[in-house]
């Protein structure tokens, strides 16, 4: 996915994993990388039900309370937060009579709530299911998905910008 959007125009691409091996984030760049960009995308793996530890780290510090949300914090108002995740189940397993019980709706609600208390919209996350057993074929045309996704954005903003 990364090689069908590191060519895209106004769109900064962050590897958490890549840019923070240690867990240490300077939370005033990423703050500053937060605020100068519309959407925020975030895309990884369902991590058994949630998002990985290093981006539970980086929401925990960058949205900060006084900053993100509450009082004084406003930063990230009318900004979007774009979820897209792949999961190992098949689409049938999420839902209330699937192994895993629950839609992807309410796994995730968390995302959602963040959104909804830093102001931000929250649009219908993009899902990947069943990538583990994926072709090659299907695993390039979600990202080709993915990469039409980001570019609607783009083109709908007047400075466009988009924070991966």
């Amino acid at each position: 996915m990364l090689k069908r959007i590191r060519d895209l125009d106004n769109v900064t691409v962050c590897d958490l994993y890549e840019s923070y091996p240690d867990f240490h984030i300077p939370v005033a760049d990423e703050q500053a990388k937060v605020v100068a960009h519309d959407v925020i995308f975030l895309q990884h793996p369902f991590y058994w039900y949630n998002m990985p530890p290093l981006l539970k780290l980086w929401i925990d510090e960058v949205f900060e309370m006084g900053f993100a949300y509450g009082p004084g914090g406003e930063a990230f108002k009318g900004k979007t937060l774009q979820l897209s995740v792949s999961t190992g189940g098949a689409e049938e397993a999420y839902g209330p009579s699937g192994n895993n019980r629950f839609t992807i709706d309410e796994f995730t609600r968390s995302y959602d709530q963040t959104a909804h208390l830093c102001g931000m919209h929250w649009p219908k996350p993009m899902v990947f299911h069943g990538a583990r057993r994926a072709s090659r074929e299907e695993i390039e045309a979600h990202a080709e998905r993915v990469r039409d996704l980001i570019l609607s954005y783009t083109n709908k903003l007047y400075q466009p910008s988009v924070k991966l």
